[in-house]
């Protein structure tokens, strides 16, 4: 399902490395694009196990419907984070509204 939903853009494959294990770990999670292209999304749990790996190594692989590409994330605070939140229960409603109890990031096409 997620990869159906990741391919209609529903959703992106996030895909960090084990901070533990060192093996590749692929996630859906909701995502809001900026105008620059970078990407926002946020955890549901404060230990939700992508979101840690994305603390322990910032490098992440994203696959948006037929686009891979690579980012870097930085874990986003204060205003930046509230607002990060609020634009993904704009595009995703009530059900997204857990998403103040993780951290949220900002993905960076890598190199820029």
């Amino acid at each position: 399902m997620a990869e159906e939903l990741a391919t209609w853009g529903k959703v992106a494959l996030v895909e960090t490395r084990g901070r533990l294990t060192g093996r590749p770990v692929r996630t859906a999670v909701g995502f809001v694009e900026e105008a620059d292209g970078a990407l926002l999304v946020a955890a549901g749990e404060p230990d939700a196990d992508w979101a840690l790996n994305l603390v322990a190594a910032p490098a992440v692989l994203v696959t948006i419907g037929e686009r891979t590409a690579r980012y870097d994330a930085t874990e986003l605070a204060g205003a930046a984070r509230n607002a990060a939140i609020a634009a993904l229960i704009l595009r995703y409603g009530t059900p997204a509204e857990r998403l103040g109890r993780g951290p949220a990031f900002r993905l960076t096409p890598a190199g820029r």
